[in-house]
């Protein structure tokens, strides 16, 4: 039987979109399996990691009639891309093996009994859906990730939280020193519900949504949550435990304030950081009347000093900051102008863009 027959380019698309989770060595052989079932012309793949469950539908053809099976996702991907993208290539089931062809190549593959595929239980307790742009979420998403924890012991930070609240859909992440906020607009009015999306998820995401015109859906339940986008199902679980309380950590009513363009500010940054030490990737800001110096400095006593013309006539404020922290939110912002909010040497900055509340960062100084 002809489980399907395409071209390279349309197969390999199908396989990649669902196969961002699938791990190379699993202490379930099964795992590094795609399971394919087929449906007259349709032909539904779908892969797992147990936390993680990614289905998507594909029209490629073969034989009529159904078929189930489980073959090695990576195996795959790999042997289609020695092929060319026009080339035509299928997939046959034959005596127990499935036969990958393309044109004068042909490989002979083991699948694993498709019964033994462990699919994840769907939650029967999913609230209400809602969904968004695909453009939207993906720009919220970056807009905090690079935020989040890794391998971090309080295992609640290593994700994104989500609040869905009336109109509002709001991501955040930290790792303990800084903390990302971003916001945006729903259609629709929607029950409070917050959730935690573990990292792996939030990368996969971040990998598979698009910048084209389409909507994502969103559920969420106690312990799960399911977007469907584009063709794909997604549901993962989700991480447990209590975020911090965002609200009390960003910051109000800082006294002095300064706005300067982003992209001379990250340059200045990017230009200290490379005399900052290894383990201490401090910097510190002197901000004065009318100008800002950043400096740095190494255990080789080198020095680094650079200085930049602000409109600002608060207090003058000497504060140290990890320089990676201001570099990342300013590489994945995309304004030309920040602002940013002090108090003083010992307070955390609070880094916005003028005149748009939708987006707010807090950096933790550092003693220097």
């Amino acid at each position: 039987m002809i489980v399907f027959k395409s071209t390279q380019d349309k197969v390999l698309a199908a396989l990649q979109s669902v196969a961002g989770i699938v791990e190379r060595r699993h202490t379930l052989p099964i795992l590094a399996n795609v399971l394919i079932r087929k449906t007259g012309g349709q032909l539904q793949l779908t892969t797992s990691d147990l936390e993680i469950q990614i289905r998507t539908t594909a029209e490629l053809d073969g034989d009529a009639g159904s078929f189930t099976t489980t073959v090695g996702a990576r195996k795959v991907i790999d042997i289609l891309r020695t092929l060319a993208p026009d080339q035509v290539v299928s997939l046959e089931s034959n005596a127990g093996k499935l036969v990958l062809k393309g044109g004068k190549s042909r490989f002979t593959l083991q699948p694993l009994p498709a019964e033994d595929f462990p699919l994840v239980q769907e939650s029967p307790g999913f609230g209400p859906v809602f969904s968004v742009p695909q453009k939207t979420l993906k720009g919220l998403l970056a807009q905090v990730s690079f935020a989040m924890a890794v391998h971090d012991i309080r295992y609640y930070l290593n994700g994104i939280l989500f609040v869905a609240e009336g109109k509002t859909l709001s991501l955040v992440a930290t790792d303990g020193h800084r903390l990302a906020f971003a916001s945006a607009t729903l259609d629709v009015e929607v029950p409070r519900q917050e959730v935690i999306l573990p990292r792996k998820t939030v990368i996969e995401l971040q990998r598979l949504l698009s910048d084209v015109e389409g909507n994502i859906e969103m559920q969420f339940a106690n312990n799960q949550a399911k977007f469907s986008f584009g063709g794909m199902e997604f549901v993962t679980k989700l991480v447990e435990g209590k975020f911090p309380d965002y609200n009390r950590v960003i910051p109000k009513n800082h006294k002095n304030s300064v706005t300067l363009g982003r992209a001379p500010l990250l340059a200045s940054l990017q230009r200290t950081a490379i005399l900052t030490s290894e383990k201490f990737k401090g910097v510190r800001l002197n901000i004065e009347p009318g100008v800002l110096r950043v400096a740095s400095s190494n255990a080789e006593q080198e020095e680094a000093t650079d200085e930049l013309d602000i409109d600002y006539g608060g207090d003058a404020i000497e504060i140290g900051f990890n320089v990676t922290y201001l570099i990342d939110v300013l590489t994945n912002m995309q304004q030309e102008m920040v602002k940013i909010d002090l108090a003083d040497s010992n307070s955390s900055a609070l880094i916005t863009v003028p005149d748009d509340s939708n987006f707010k960062y807090v950096v933790m100084p550092m003693r220097i």
